[in-house]
């Protein structure tokens, strides 16, 4: 492969590769949310379960319960979209990758010991 092709797809490589990494991170950040309000919505869950007050229980739902649910969900979709960028700009640095290496000098072993 001639360096100059090389050079631009190992650029182009190392900005996909920013932009991957800031979505790994946001994915991180994302699923430790996740994480918090799953144990809220399911915490709030199980207190409206034991709760027999009708009163108490609509008010823990319109306070905890609704939001937590909402916010859990747009987490969940946020996620879902996420994890989709990862596996697109990942095809990229795995494509570069595999151009790279199919048009590589491929060494003749044989030959190099002649």
């Amino acid at each position: 492969m001639e360096d100059y092709l090389a050079k631009s797809l190992d650029e182009w490589k190392e900005d996909i590769s920013e932009v991957l990494d800031q979505i790994n991170t946001d994915y991180e950040e994302v699923k430790k949310e996740l994480k918090v309000y799953s144990y809220k919505y399911g915490i709030t869950k199980q207190v409206i379960q034991s709760t027999v007050n009708e009163e108490i229980i609509e008010n823990i739902r319109e306070m905890y319960h609704k939001p937590f649910e909402e916010k859990y969900s747009e987490l969940k979709e946020y996620m879902r979209d996420l994890d989709e960028k990862r596996k697109v700009f990942q095809m990229f640095v795995n494509k570069i990758d595999e151009v790279k290496r199919k048009e590589s000098p491929k060494t003749d072993l044989a030959a190099a010991y002649k």
